[in-house]
């Protein structure tokens, strides 16, 4: 679609982690041989620092510093993002992230995966007040994340009106279950900017695709006086657009990676 060949091709960016180490093995080992074949370098990049750099791919960019909420099937985290180089981390999911989340209940109720558009269509048609889901907030200061609890709300709760004979009203509870999770996520994710006195927020990852969460992190912002950056929704989900941008960075920092790079299950960007 680009009209190029790989003669034009200057830099390889692959994904280096997290994830799943067999796949990440194959995308590595593939770009290893054709950087070698090609005589082209190659850099690896974090998936999160990926992530994090898909607002920029936008025609409005943020600037930095900014914070990140990064929200997807594996990640629900908290950046302070203060360049390329230094992404500080301030906090993240104890269990379940909000993607896996809205995938294990839209399991429960019979939807199709992934489960997280099929949730958002239905909750349209819902009441995001009917069911009053819990939202785990944890210590008054805390940053981090937890939806393990308010999944298990939602399984009681379908249990009880099956025992009951009761019809299920899908709509309603996806929505009530929906609000929940952008409740948290946006008002953790409002906490960090006012706390760390930065003026704009970025939403990123799967989840950012999410109507509900766009609408509300936007309306949110605009009451506290906060300037929200979102990817075009192609950006949101994993990408090859923002792997080469991150990697172009990191390229520019640190230079070309190793032959004998390796990938990993869990990203040093997660560590405290």
């Amino acid at each position: 679609e680009a009209d190029k060949t790989l003669d034009d091709i200057d830099l390889l960016s692959v994904t280096k982690g997290p994830g799943l180490i067999g796949s990440l093995l194959v995308g590595l080992n593939f770009v290893k041989t054709l950087a070698m074949v090609k005589k082209i370098p190659f850099i690896g990049v974090d998936h999160m620092a990926g992530h994090l750099s898909s607002p920029v791919l936008s025609d409005i960019k943020p600037q930095f510093p900014f914070i990140a909420l990064v929200a997807s099937g594996g990640h629900s985290t908290l950046f302070l993002v203060e360049s390329h180089s230094s992404i500080k981390l301030l906090g993240r999911t104890r269990d379940d992230a909000a993607g896996e989340a809205f995938d294990k209940v839209a399991k429960l109720l019979g939807l199709p995966y992934p489960g997280g558009p099929e949730v958002s269509k239905l909750s349209e048609q819902g009441n995001k007040t009917a069911i009053k889901f819990p939202r785990s907030w944890l210590a008054a200061d805390s940053y981090d994340f937890s939806f393990s609890g308010l999944k298990t709300s939602v399984v009681n709760y379908v249990h009880k009106q099956r025992q009951q004979g009761q019809e299920l009203n899908l709509p309603d509870i996806c929505a009530s279950f929906q609000e929940a999770v952008v409740d948290v996520l946006t008002e953790k994710a409002i906490m960090a900017a006012k706390h760390h006195n930065i003026k704009q927020l970025v939403l990123a990852g799967g989840v950012a695709a999410n109507p509900r969460l766009r609408h509300y992190l936007s309306q949110r912002c605009t009451e506290e006086g906060l300037t929200p950056y979102m990817p075009e929704l192609q950006f949101c989900t994993d990408n090859g657009a923002m792997i080469a941008l991150a990697g172009f960075h990191a390229y520019k920092t640190h230079g070309p990676s190793p032959l004998a790079l390796d990938v990993y299950s869990r990203s040093p960007l997660m560590v405290p």
